[in-house]
């Protein structure tokens, strides 16, 4: 059987309504997401450079918190970007490891998330045997 017949059985056995539920939360969550990156930049002020070493220091290091938030809310926006694009065709709800249905319990805490617990177990053991 091929991949892309399979995605669309497992998706046909998640119910409409959790796809709508996890779409809901995803959609409340981007607009989150957008509103802190904003909120971040308005309060990263790239003014005055003057002072002394210490509050070129401190300024470095606040300018470096944002760029580290920005980071990884840029990431986490590109995963729910992701999700919304596997419920539109069809493989929402489809570990990527597994090729097994996600927990309901998981998609609904992290209605993001690529991969069922035990996807999740499987490539972070991959991670660490590579890592070595």
């Amino acid at each position: 059987m091929a991949k892309g017949t399979q995605v669309k059985q497992v998706s046909e056995k998640i119910s409409e309504k959790l796809v709508k539920e996890c779409k809901e939360k995803l959609l409340k969550s981007k607009m989150d997401l957008l509103n802190r990156v904003k909120e971040a930049r308005e309060k990263l002020d790239l003014g005055e450079k003057g002072g002394d070493e210490a509050d070129q220091t401190m300024r470095l290091l606040a300018e470096q918190e944002m760029l580290n938030l920005n980071d990884r809310l840029r990431t986490q926006l590109y995963e729910i970007e992701s999700a919304l694009g596997r419920i539109e065709n069809g493989g929402f709800g489809y570990c990527e490891e597994t090729e097994e249905m996600i927990e309901v319990e998981r998609l609904r805490a992290i209605p993001w998330t690529r991969l069922s617990i035990e996807g999740a177990e499987i490539r972070e053991s991959m991670d660490r045997r590579y890592a070595r």
